[in-house]
């Protein structure tokens, strides 16, 4: 869970920096850490956090730099046309049991909790609500 990783991370290093969040459809959320002095120990010090709807971890990334979202979404993806970009070098990746091809969530036959007359489609893929 997203929490409990939160607090390893604080426990371990003694802070972080929340530096954004990007959600991509109904189900997948991505959170942009910064954590100061886990480059010495890490190798890096951003870390791309995925979780589902749930705060599940699905997956972590780590990187000397702050990726932009679409080119995290670009190398995750690379058949959408909707996302480009040069992703910073990965440095690392887990995955835990929560992960599965988040490309899947962008078809046009992703499942939805939103009724097809409320919801319109994300840039990229995904669903979310009509404005």
């Amino acid at each position: 869970m997203l929490g409990a990783l939160l607090e390893d991370v604080r426990h371990l290093f003694g802070a972080y920096e929340l530096l954004d969040h990007w959600q991509q459809g109904e189900f997948h959320h991505d959170v942009v850490l910064r954590i100061p002095g886990a480059r010495e120990r890490l190798g890096a010090e951003v870390l791309v956090v995925a979780t589902n709807c749930n705060g599940g971890v699905k997956e972590v990334l780590a990187f000397a730099q702050v990726p932009s979202r679409h080119a995290l979404w670009h190398h995750r993806c690379p058949a959408n046309e909707d996302f480009s970009g040069e992703l910073p070098t990965l440095l690392g990746v887990a995955v835990t049991e929560h992960w599965f091809d988040p490309c899947e969530l962008l078809t046009m036959e992703a499942r939805s909790e939103y009724r097809a007359e409320f919801r319109e489609r994300q840039c990229g893929g995904g669903w979310v609500p009509r404005k």
